[in-house]
């Protein structure tokens, strides 16, 4: 898959590791990968993150993506989950009132639901109602899902992307297969994942539903439970250690997302989008 720069222009294609080719693209990978997708797995990779023992990777990511640390909250990292959790010193969020926002720093595809609750990544065919199991996305027919898939050197915070409330979390147990592209087609990871959605009412966009996706080695999706009425750009939460997806359900005919990306998404391609900028305003 091809992901564009919104700022340069640019586009590039994704590079996999070979450790991700291997599982996906080979016999003998896909054996391990039946292992490497159980939560047990996951819980002993989490445990490992969570003690000192991880610090070592700390520098060695700093270093590897070319992190500027001087962005974020001055800390001593005690382990590699601390690091990964960072916090930003300052937001910068997008606060107009018609103004519709990314909820986090990612490669972001929109797709449309049509009246069957489905939409199609790279050629396979998702159906909404699968993801969510509710019957509430009947309300977001011929609406947006829009899919922000975040790679282990994006910012693991987001945020909520008007004013309003919120429903319960609905958390639904899965696997823990990868978000990255390579695997729309092999496996129904949004389907077979787990995740964790509610319902936003917002001020500015009706009713949005918004639903965190687990991935590969992702033990815990960890969400502010005690927030209820938010103001945009409040922290929603938080992903531990891993690439994950959020992925926004918006009705019909609420918003007008902005040109660049709706081009991109029509050619298969994701754009790269940060925490509180602009992405579309309201219709």
């Amino acid at each position: 898959m091809k992901v564009v720069d919104r700022k340069s222009k640019k586009e590039y294609e994704y590079k996999y590791s070979f450790l991700v080719k291997f599982l996906y693209n080979t016999f003998v990978g896909r054996i391990i990968l039946k292992l490497l997708c159980n939560k047990l797995v996951a819980n002993i990779v989490a445990c490992f993150m969570n003690s000192r023992l991880s610090k070592f990777l700390v520098n060695k990511k700093i270093k590897d993506y070319n992190i500027d640390m001087t962005l974020y909250e001055d800390k001593d990292y005690n382990n590699y989950n601390e690091f990964f959790t960072r916090k930003l010193k300052k937001n910068e969020v997008n606060l107009t009132k018609n103004v519709f926002i990314s909820p986090c720093d990612s490669k972001l595809l929109a797709l449309k639901l049509d009246d069957k609750q489905k939409f199609n990544v790279k050629g396979s065919i998702y159906n909404a109602r699968e993801i969510i199991n509710d019957e509430i996305i009947k309300d977001f027919y011929n609406g947006y899902a829009l899919i922000f898939r975040l790679d282990v050197n994006d910012y693991h915070r987001y945020c909520y992307i008007d004013n309003g409330s919120r429903d319960s979390f609905h958390y639904i147990k899965g696997i823990l297969h990868t978000v990255q592209p390579i695997a729309y087609d092999k496996v129904k990871v949004f389907h077979r994942n787990s995740r964790e959605w509610c319902v936003l009412h917002t001020d500015n966009f009706d009713d949005v539903i918004h639903c965190e996706v687990g991935a590969m080695m992702v033990g815990r999706i960890c969400n502010n439970n005690e927030l209820i009425n938010f103001n945009k750009g409040d922290e929603k939460g938080y992903f531990k250690f891993g690439g994950s997806t959020i992925i926004l359900f918006v009705k019909e005919n609420v918003i007008e997302l902005d040109k660049d990306i709706l081009e991109n998404s029509s050619l298969g391609k994701e754009t790269i989008v940060h925490y509180g900028e602009q992405i579309g305003k309201k219709m």
